[in-house]
């Protein structure tokens, strides 16, 4: 399993939006070979020059490939945060979703 993650905030990518034509952070988004996360690539890539925008946030250079055990072991960025009902810091990966963090009100209300 791979992931197309941002090099700058190591977020995990999904989909292009078919409306917007924007790619949003999607911690559930993964292919099952490295070729088929290059084609992802170059299908936002091709997307991007498509509607004419700056060269310099092409997904080509923002975005980068790892497999899923290497991700989270080495390039998954860790961020910090505050327990809602301690308010004690911890770190936590940038992956996680706000309803298994317990610095959301869902992670406590369930």
């Amino acid at each position: 399993m791979y992931y197309v993650y941002e090099k700058s905030s190591t977020y995990i990518m999904g989909k292009i939006n078919k409306w917007d034509g924007m790619v949003r952070p999607d911690h559930r988004q993964s292919y099952k070979t490295m070729a088929a996360a290059k084609a992802a690539i170059t299908r936002m890539s091709k997307r991007h020059r498509a509607d004419m925008l700056e060269s310099v946030n092409d997904p080509v250079f923002r975005y980068g490939i790892a497999e899923a055990g290497y991700f989270h072991k080495t390039i998954e960025k860790q961020v910090k945060k505050r327990n809602l009902l301690t308010n004690e810091e911890f770190m936590e990966p940038a992956n996680r979703p706000m309803h298994c963090s317990p610095s959301s009100e869902s992670y406590w209300s369930m």
